[in-house]
């Protein structure tokens, strides 16, 4: 028979789903994907690829291929040197002399910008 102190004696603690460490909770691992290399002559994606501007926008970007985000970064550098953002509202973009050509209008949301551009770059 057993003695007060054997039955006085925890059990083993049983572990559960509440008492696992979070990290053990995680999403199964995904498939580890291989390194990217990128070969000699791999295409870049959209974002990457040197677009020739039209006449209208070159003359505020420049005439040499550039990046669809280059392109922007170089636009909103020209609204910003010029003070070109209305103060009000600083999403609309009031469009000056050069702006207009790419633009068609005197004024354009930040958001609208790009649909401008887009038609100004050619591949």
């Amino acid at each position: 028979m057993a003695t007060k102190t054997e039955k006085a004696a925890p059990k083993a603690a049983k572990t559960t789903k509440a008492d696992e460490p979070k990290a053990a909770k995680a999403a199964p691992a995904k498939a580890a994907k291989p390194a990217a290399t990128k070969a000699a002559g791999a295409k870049p994606n959209a974002l990457q690829q040197p677009l020739k501007p039209s006449a209208e926008l070159g003359a505020i970007v420049g005439t040499a291929a550039l990046a669809r985000g280059e392109v922007v970064s170089k636009v909103w550098e020209y609204i910003k040197k010029h003070n070109l953002q209305n103060p009000e509202n600083k999403r609309e973009i009031l469009a000056d002399d050069k702006l207009k050509k790419v633009f068609g209008k005197d004024k354009c949301s930040m958001f609208e910008m790009n649909k401008h551009l887009a038609a100004h770059l050619k591949s």
